[in-house]
């Protein structure tokens, strides 16, 4: 089952910048333009969606395209586009279970940003209660084609399991491999390749991933205020 809802806490009259010119009346009818333009959108994918099954409910701001044979699993209440943030208008989300066996699981209060692509056409992706995905975010368990020089086409694509922990932040332009498993807590950085699987507790950027581990939680000092 897939829902429509539009969330009002993300509509755009949140981002209006602030000028004298502008008269409540306009922000207002702006704000239901947004409402009804992106519920428009939602509706349309949600029409050129083919998954053969669907299990949950999620929660859209954005729209998302489910396709395949296989499975997609939403395990509570698992949240598709953020508004206020780039591509919100512009872009889907696509999730693709692309055969009988092909699995993506997502645990409960998962937050997908604008534009990512989940692809499973092998084992399964999971993802972690709790986590987090930036905009534009790839993630796949299978190379979709045979890497052979001889079977790009005919050949069968390497595959193996995608896990993503508990608690995992993972920032935009992250394109996450077959065989990767993301430990608990970790956190991948903006524009990072990940082909390799990254303990717990960890800080990871760069192509190919390197990094360390995240420092303990007690020495962490909050950010300094913001004047108004």
């Amino acid at each position: 089952m897939l829902t429509s809802h539009v969330a009002d806490s993300r509509l755009p009259v949140d981002c209006e910048p602030a000028r004298a010119t502008v008269q409540p009346g306009s922000l207002l009818l702006r704000k239901r333009l947004s409402y009804w333009y992106q519920k428009l959108r939602i509706l349309k994918y949600r029409l050129f969606s083919t998954c053969r099954t669907v299990e949950g409910t999620p929660i859209l701001a954005q729209p998302v395209q489910l396709v395949g044979q296989g499975t997609i699993r939403f395990k509570g209440a698992v949240h598709v586009g953020v508004f206020p943030c780039p591509h919100w208008l512009s872009s889907y989300t696509y999730l693709e279970a692309r055969y009988e066996n092909s699995v993506i699981e997502i645990e409960d209060d998962v937050w997908i940003n604008n534009g990512c692509v989940l692809l499973s056409g092998g084992p399964g992706i999971r993802i972690g209660k709790h986590s987090m995905l930036g905009w534009n975010c790839e993630v796949m368990d299978t190379d979709i084609h045979d890497t052979h020089p001889g079977r790009r086409i005919s050949g069968v694509p390497r595959s193996a399991p995608v896990v993503i922990g508990e608690n995992v932040m993972i920032g935009s332009n992250v394109k996450i491999f077959k065989g990767v498993t993301i430990g608990d807590n970790s956190v991948v950085s903006n524009g990072t390749v990940v082909t390799r699987s990254i303990p717990p507790n960890t800080l990871v950027y760069g192509n190919p991933a390197r990094g360390g581990r995240l420092p303990d939680s007690s020495r962490w000092t909050a950010p300094p205020a913001v004047a108004p």
